[in-house]
């Protein structure tokens, strides 16, 4: 059952007193219900409900059973969300995920049979694991929030969430996600492995019920939507607009970057930032909001030099890291907002 005391904080929202303190105070909730399952990893979990409420996609890559699938299912189930799970495979067609056209002979048309994709937050489980025709099924989806299929449109619900999961690329049987593909993706994470405590919680927690069961939903899917709106009018101030531009352009020009961040990037990363600055109980975004987000907004997008790289993908992704972190020292913060 949904709280009641979160639920009249959701309303004032939609009718515009919603308060700094008030939108802080519903997604701590939300992050305190799917941190109940996901123990020990809030980073991952405040990255999920930044993806959703800045109306993004999460691309999660990480070895198999650290609790990928769990964390989406986790959030859909504390936002009262509809979750659908497509378990991507080489043999996965475009239409099982998107849908198809089937012939009626009683009604002597066409009926359109929605996809896997029709739902509120939609599990792309190992997406690497089928080919890339498959895998581009979704980019309509995720840019458009539509589908089209024999020339007709179809909308997918709102709020609209795809969480990808990714095994490394070394492990056997994966194919890359192609550029285009990746920068569909507001943000990409690592869940990494659990500490010790935390693993034997689990185990102690998950011996004789699936954790899930016992969460309840703390918001409906509904007013997810008064979130998402408050959160969108969050103040950025040009000073910081241009921050995150000068940002983008540095990793543009830099020399150990073959492919920098797209201008898609840049305004995904600011709308994440207005996110973040919401979770923190404030009406506006500061130079930290963007620069702790650099990372996880930027990593995936960015292509380095052979030379920077390295040859394996782990030391790729901590080169990509370095050279982000020293785009970040150099660019100027702003002080003030220019007039």
């Amino acid at each position: 059952m949904v709280d009641t005391a979160m639920t009249d904080a959701v309303h004032e929202g939609a009718s515009g007193a919603l308060t700094s303190d008030g939108f802080a105070r519903v997604t701590d909730a939300i992050l305190e219900s799917v941190g109940d399952v996901i123990d020990g990893k809030p980073e991952a979990v405040r990255s999920a409900l930044v993806c959703l409420l800045a109306e993004g996609h999460l691309l999660i890559e990480d070895v198999p059973g650290v609790g990928k699938t769990m964390l989406a299912r986790a959030l859909a189930t504390s936002v009262d969300a509809t979750v659908r799970r497509i378990q991507f495979t080489p043999d996965l067609l475009p239409g099982d995920v998107t849908g198809v056209s089937v012939f009626n002979p009683v009604e002597r048309e066409f009926e359109f049979k929605p996809g896997a994709i029709f739902a509120n937050i939609v599990i792309a489980d190992e997406i690497n694991r089928s080919s890339p025709k498959t895998q581009s099924a979704l980019l309509e989806a995720m840019e458009e929030r539509q589908v089209t299929v024999d020339g007709r449109t179809h909308y997918v619900p709102e709020p609209f969430l795809v969480v990808a999961t990714q095994n490394p690329l070394e492990m056997e049987g994966t194919y890359a996600l192609p550029e285009a593909q990746r920068d569909r993706f507001m943000m990409r994470i690592s869940m990494g492995y659990p500490d010790a405590r935390s693993e034997a919680v689990m185990l102690r927690q998950r011996d004789t019920v699936n954790p899930i069961d016992r969460l309840a939903p703390v918001v409906t899917g509904e007013q997810v939507a008064g979130l998402i709106a408050w959160a969108r009018a969050v103040h950025v101030a040009p000073a910081i607009e241009d921050y995150a531009v000068a940002l983008s352009q540095a990793t543009r020009t830099h020399t150990d970057l073959r492919l920098g961040a797209s201008p898609r990037a840049t305004l995904q990363l600011v709308r994440a930032a207005k996110v973040w600055a919401a979770l923190d109980g404030r009406g506006f975004v500061i130079p930290d909001d963007i620069t702790a987000l650099l990372v996880p907004v930027f990593a995936h997008r960015i292509i380095p030099t052979r030379s920077a790289g390295g040859a394996r993908a782990r030391s790729t992704a901590e080169a990509i890291t370095t050279i982000l972190e020293r785009i970040a020292a150099g660019v100027r913060v702003p002080i003030a907002s220019r007039q």
